[in-house]
């Protein structure tokens, strides 16, 4: 799997463009992020063809890119939690007043759930449903290439705020034990935020998952 990732917006969200290798055109994108021009010109430098953007969860600053790439990509297909579903059509869950904005968008096109399969672009993720920091919080899973993107459930030596409406952190720490840890310690993380880490630095450093 060849993966880029963009730092995009004020909050800098991790943005990662997935392809099945480095001569691929075919692309997923995990989070668009909250200002998505510096991912519309990577798409179109790099002539990738999105064929999914798959949001980890449904706050502001990870889906309001999703108005501009859709704009360029109208074909492009939308995935999100169920739980978190409301939050692309609905001001409210996003945070989007946070930002002094009324932020909407159409539906997602799909909607997943823990276990899900998601298959574009050549690639395969499996969902792992990590409520905690939304409702929806999902984390994607590739087995043959060692890697889980963590969206804002599990950080290098931190965890998700559990602060926002919905937020739970029983669930959240709950969650990453059960769906994370068990993974290949030499697995590597790739974070809404923040650096990537791995599942063996997480289980020995990370100071919410200590027993």
């Amino acid at each position: 799997m060849k993966i880029d990732c963009l730092i995009l917006g004020e909050y800098a969200t991790n943005c990662y463009i997935l392809r099945k290798n480095e001569a691929a055109k075919d692309c997923l994108i995990v989070d668009t992020g909250l200002e998505a021009g510096e991912l519309v010109e990577f798409l179109h430098w790099h002539k990738l063809a999105p064929a999914a953007a798959v949001l980890t969860h449904g706050h502001i600053d990870h889906i309001s890119g999703l108005l501009e790439v859709r704009h360029d990509y109208p074909n492009i297909k939308v995935y999100i939690h169920k739980l978190d579903a409301e939050m692309l059509t609905g001001d409210v869950g996003s945070l989007s007043m946070l930002l002094g904005e009324q932020f909407t968008t159409d539906p997602a096109d799909f909607l997943v759930k823990d276990g899900d399969i998601i298959n574009q672009a050549e690639l395969t993720l499996e969902v792992f449903h990590t409520p905690g920091h939304t409702p929806g919080g999902i984390c994607l899973y590739s087995k043959n290439d060692g890697v889980v993107f963590s969206g804002d459930t599990l950080f290098a030596d931190s965890v998700g705020r559990t602060d926002f409406p919905g937020g739970s952190m029983a669930k959240l720490i709950k969650g990453i034990r059960e769906k994370l840890l068990p993974l290949p310690d030499e697995t590597i993380v790739y974070p809404g935020h923040g650096p990537q880490t791995t599942i063996a630095g997480e289980k020995e450093c990370n100071q919410y998952l200590q027993e």
